[in-house]
């Protein structure tokens, strides 16, 4: 389990992250939502280890803030919003990077076989810098995946921490990256992803966190958290979410209106 509670963060004057709580499971992707500025990328670096903050959060059973790097790099991988790289890596190189920090570092042809499952089979010899955004996106996918890609070792899950996974993709490739972490949680591992596509949130999650304002909403089952009141009063506009005969829920962004122009 990851569990946090309590969890307080400040950022020079400015409190970024009130008592805030938050669970996630083996088997499960668990997403983070909530409007600009909410406090979703600051939270998940918590949960990461990358920020000091006060309260506690476990992972399998261990307080972060007290694990060894290298132990941490070996139970969980972590895709931020943006690598920069400054130097000419080729992608295979790029990707070749996480295998260094997991457990998995033994197996000769596993940057080949992720770059593949992102969809960019034979791009390893290719400069990184000559890539699109988007192509970036996928093989920075793959350098996390080679790092845990047994979604379990030795009896205990491994986890995937996404920041915005999908925000430079189209349609094809975003549903293609939440199937690779649905597919994870599902062989026993864990996924936490923030998301701003609400529709791609209740189609692949098994649990939502909505945040605003620093402070987590509501955390529950898609169907309990996307509802009109919750999003309506967290993104401050009028949200209608919508069912349609085969129950996967989802959005109209079309039926929106800021609250300013609803007035």
């Amino acid at each position: 389990m990851l569990i946090a509670r309590d969890l307080t963060l400040h950022l020079g004057r400015r409190t970024i992250l009130s008592e805030a709580a938050f669970t996630a499971r083996p088997g499960a992707l668990t997403s983070i939502v909530g409007p600009n500025g909410s406090g979703k990328t600051t939270l998940l670096r918590a949960l990461t280890g990358e920020l000091v903050y006060d309260g506690s959060v476990t992972l399998n059973g261990h307080e972060i803030a007290q694990t060894k790097p290298w132990r941490l790099a070996a139970l969980r991988g972590v895709l931020p919003q943006a690598t920069p790289l400054s130097f000419p890596f080729t992608v295979g190189e790029v990707v070749r990077l996480g295998q260094q920090g997991g457990l998995d570092a033994g197996g000769p042809d596993l940057s080949q076989r992720a770059l593949a499952r992102v969809g960019l089979g034979g791009f390893a010899g290719r400069m990184y810098q000559e890539l699109s955004g988007g192509e970036q996106q996928r093989v920075q996918l793959a350098r996390v995946l080679v790092q845990v890609w047994e979604p379990t070792a030795h009896g205990a899950a491994r986890w995937l921490f996404l920041d915005e996974p999908v925000s430079s993709l189209d349609i094809g490739h975003q549903l293609q990256v939440m199937q690779i972490a649905r597919d994870f949680a599902d062989a026993g591992g864990g996924v936490v992803a923030v998301m701003h596509d609400l529709n791609l949130t209740a189609m692949f999650s098994d649990s939502v966190a909505l945040l605003a304002q620093g402070r987590v909403l509501a955390q529950d089952r898609p169907e309990a958290v996307l509802t009109d009141a919750l999003l309506s009063n967290a993104y401050a506009c009028r949200i209608r979410v919508n069912t349609p005969p085969a129950e996967a829920t989802y959005l109209l962004p079309h039926a929106a209106r800021h609250a300013a122009a609803a007035e």
